[in-house]
């Protein structure tokens, strides 16, 4: 049996998927980005009228980003601690991983949990960082 939660404090998820899944004592997140709850506004990201990324800032994302994943461990029972595995899902290594890979030592330098970074070319929304996240409970 699994069991399904939502966040009322994270953003929406953008498909038909809730924020998190218990099996067992193991907690698997939904792909988690930096935006804002309520609105399409995210952070650190610069949009034409038409919708394409004008500029964005990593550091602002990943702190968003970072802060969104907390809320949906935390909604779900489980806490940034209890993080086991973590793929992070990048769609510009070669200029945002430096940046990134410090912010990320700063939020996990007590907890260090697995690790997988991959680039991607694009993401469902105008976002450059997205987290795929499992945990205990």
């Amino acid at each position: 049996m699994s069991e399904a939660f939502n966040s009322n404090e994270a953003p929406e998820p953008v498909g038909l998927y809730p924020h998190s899944r218990k099996v067992g004592n193991l907690l698997f997140l939904s792909g988690v980005g930096p935006r804002e709850k309520g609105t399409k506004k995210i952070p650190g990201v610069e949009l034409s009228e038409n919708g394409e990324i004008i500029s964005y800032d990593i550091a602002e994302q990943c702190h968003s980003v970072f802060k969104n994943v907390r809320l949906i461990l935390e909604a779900s029972g489980s806490s940034w601690d209890k993080l086991i595995d973590v793929t992070v899902f990048l769609t510009n290594m070669k200029d945002d991983f430096p940046t990134y890979n410090k912010i990320y030592a700063e939020y996990f330098k007590d907890n260090q949990p697995c690790r997988t970074t991959v680039e991607i070319s694009s993401l469902p929304t105008p976002i450059a960082i997205e987290l795929k996240c499992i945990a205990t409970i």
